[in-house]
């Protein structure tokens, strides 16, 4: 793959907890020897926003009393709601009678809950005493038994730090809409042509993100500007973890460079905005037919023959709401409402979401931001040939590189994530010792 441009790297407290919450990334390791193995090809910098915490090691998080004394918590919680649910089938097999069946279902669920990480806490514990073991071995008199016994603690140690990242994994609640896929809406801002040419890379550069990935990409609508840039368009992306790995991009993107509508020379800053919708189910999300209004009528283009001489394009109003989503892609009209369905559906759902997580912080406001669409979050500077993250502070170079939305986009998206990972554990423990 062509070189993407020199970057620096990410200051050595960073990679532990980079490898923990992104696994699959590989950072600069020493060998035994003194020598640098399993590197990356590129590396990435940070410039730290005031507000921004760092990162946290895996050591680090595990040498905090909140996280142990939560540990010990799910261990018990666990050992007593296991104890009730053995209770009751004992109880069940005499005759007599237990819980309320309720309460009995939720202790049941929340073993089966608990059972990965209170498995996960036990293999720890027993790993732990196992180096110890093995740490004994170190003294003795005999040479190829202490040598034995280190390259069996080096084992331990990398095992024991493999079940601590697994810990902190399933520490970290799943949000109700990571398993969905999604709606991408890509919107020009401020900055006129220029403003619409961006947009149009940008969502190329989701088109390219989606390609690599193996996902599935289903333009929904797509309206041009008279130059070939982009007014407005949507899409329908489909595929496994669509929208865990791709709702950090929600916000405005900011651009800045010379246009090419430029006859002097000078640098233009433009915008344009990202907004990421959640997809329902139709199981998992319905919508009254009697609350919707379905508008039919003719497509506009360019004249000729891309003007559609029947009712094709259609537009759908969610009376209760206001929400309205037009489709004129098609040329039948059957899958133009399809689409708009598809995308009014996303919105609505997207609003309850929006509703419930205002609800959940409104005492506190993750740093990361509120992955809103009116959030500025990203600068994509051209004669810098830079990228900048405004939420983490991250900056990676070679813009043409990221706009093919391959590995740099990548990285990008997974340091997101392993902020806003910390974030929501701290705000787990934070909440444990709040109650």
């Amino acid at each position: 793959m062509a070189y993407r441009g020199a970057v620096k790297l990410i200051p050595r407290w960073r990679e532990c907890v980079l490898s923990l919450l992104r696994p699959n990334v590989i950072f600069p390791r020493v060998n035994r020897a003194g020598l640098v193995v399993q590197t990356t090809t590129r590396a990435l910098h940070t410039a730290t926003p005031l507000m921004l915490a760092r990162l946290l090691s895996v050591d680090e998080l595990f040498a905090r009393s909140d996280l142990q004394d939560y540990l010990r918590e799910m261990e018990r919680e666990y050992s007593e709601c296991l104890k009730t649910v053995n209770s009751s089938l004992i109880e069940e097999e005499q005759g007599g009678g237990g819980e309320e069946e309720e309460q009995l279902r939720a202790k049941r669920t929340k073993v089966s809950r608990l059972v990965p990480l209170v498995q996960s806490i036990r293999e720890l514990d027993a790993k732990k005493k196992e180096i110890a073991e093995t740490e004994a071995l170190l003294h003795d008199e005999d040479p190829a038994m202490r040598e034995l016994a280190d390259l069996e603690r080096e084992a331990c140690l990398q095992d024991a730090q493999t079940i601590r990242q697994k810990i902190l994994t399933l520490l970290i609640p799943e949000e109700e809409a990571d398993l969905s896929d999604l709606v991408l809406e890509v919107t020009a801002g401020i900055g006129g042509q220029e403003a619409m040419l961006f947009t149009a890379e940008v969502f190329d550069m989701y088109h390219g993100f989606a390609r690599q990935q193996g996902w599935t990409f289903d333009v929904l609508e797509y309206m041009t500007s008279e130059i070939g840039g982009l007014r407005h368009a949507s899409a329908s992306v489909s595929g496994p973890q669509t929208y865990k790995r791709m709702k950090f991009e929600a916000g405005v993107h900011r651009v800045q460079r010379v246009p090419k509508t430029e006859k002097q020379g000078r640098m233009h800053t433009s915008t344009m905005t990202v907004a990421v919708l959640p997809q329902p189910t139709e199981i998992s999300f319905t919508i009254n037919p009697k609350d919707l209004r379905i508008e039919t009528k003719r497509a506009s283009g360019a004249g000729g023959q891309s003007v559609n001489t029947t009712d094709s394009a259609v537009r759908i109003v969610h009376l209760p709401t206001g929400v309205v989503s037009e489709c004129q892609q098609e040329r039948s009209q059957l899958k133009n409402r399809e689409k708009a369905m598809t995308v009014l559906r996303a919105k609505l759902y997207s609003i309850r979401l929006e509703e419930e997580t205002s609800k959940r912080n409104s005492q506190r406001k993750i740093q990361i931001g509120t992955r809103g669409r009116s959030e500025k979050i990203r600068t994509y500077n051209f004669p810098q040939d830079r990228i900048t993250d405004h939420r983490i502070g991250m900056t990676v170079h070679d813009v043409r590189a990221f706009l093919l939305g391959e590995d740099l986009l990548e990285e990008m998206n997974a340091s997101l994530q392993d902020f806003f990972n910390q974030e929501t554990l701290l705000e787990v423990l934070g909440d444990h010792n709040g109650s």
